[in-house]
C-alpha cells in the first residue's frame, strides 16, 4: 500500500517546515489545532497515487497515524499504540481477522479512514460507504505476505471497478448516489494482512 519511506527524526522539537513535505506540514497542523504545540518528530511518510500515511510522535511518545489526500488534506489523524496496530488493547497482538459486510463511516471532521486487518484463504470482506453521484473516491489496499484483490460495486449492482489487484489504488468520480461496496478477496491459501485506506473528496 505504501510504497516509499521517508523517515526523518528530530527530538521535542519539530524539524523547520522548509524539510517536509507538503504533508507531513499537514499533519502537523492538524496536530497542533486538536492538541497543542506537543512538539515531537516525524517518524516516517509513505505514499501511493492514491494517498500518503505519516507518522507522527508527540513530545509525550504518543504515535499518531495522518492519512492525506491530494491537495493535501488530511482525511484522518488517530493515535495508534507503540506496535502501530491502532487497537487499544496495547497487547501487541496481530492485527483482527476481517470478514462480512462492515460499513464504513467517517469520524467527524474527516473524509476518510484508514484500517489494517487480516484476510483468511479463500474468503473476502465487503466495506459499505454511503456516497453521492459526483464526489470522488479514494480506495488504496495493501497487502503483506500475499496478494489480495478489490473491486467496487455501484449502489445499484452494477461494477465501477472490475477486480483487480491490490497494488493498483483507484482514485474515480462516482456516477450513483448510496450505498458502494469496495470487497476485497484474497483468493490464495495463507491468511494476508492488509491496509486499505477509503477516502471521499
Amino acid at each position: 500500500m505504501f510504497k516509499r519511506t521517508l523517515c526523518l527524526s528530530v527530538l521535542l522539537a519539530w524539524p523547520a517546515a522548509a524539510d517536509m513535505s507538503d504533508e507531513a506540514n499537514a499533519c502537523i497542523d492538524e496536530l497542533r489545532a486538536r492538541y497543542g504545540d506537543v512538539g515531537g518528530e516525524v517518524l516516517k511518510q509513505s505514499g501511493s497515487e492514491a494517498g500518503t500515511l505519516v507518522v507522527l510522535r508527540d513530545g509525550s511518545g504518543a504515535e499518531y497515524e495522518c492519512v492525506v489526500w491530494s491537495g493535501p488534506e488530511v482525511a484522518e489523524l488517530r493515535r495508534v499504540d507503540a506496535d502501530g496496530s491502532g487497537s487499544s488493547s496495547g497487547d501487541g497482538t496481530s492485527a483482527s481477522a476481517a470478514s462480512g459486510t462492515q460499513r464504513i463511516e467517517f469520524d467527524a471532521g474527516t473524509s476518510g479512514t484508514a484500517m489494517t486487518a487480516t484476510l483468511n484463504q479463500n474468503t473476502s470482506v465487503r466495506y459499505v460507504l454511503g456516497a453521492n453521484d459526483g464526489q470522488f473516491l479514494n480506495v488504496d489496499v495493501g497487502s503483506h505476505g500475499g496478494a489480495l484483490d478489490y473491486k467496487i460495486e455501484n449502489p445499484d449492482g452494477s461494477m465501477l471497478l472490475d477486480l483487480i489487484s491490490s497494488d493498483t489504488p483507484y482514485k474515480g468520480q462516482l456516477w450513483q448516489s448510496g450505498d458502494h461496496v469496495i470487497e476485497i478477496l484474497n483468493a490464495g491459501a495463507q491468511p494476508v494482512t492488509f491496509d486499505v485506506g477509503i477516502g471521499i473528496n
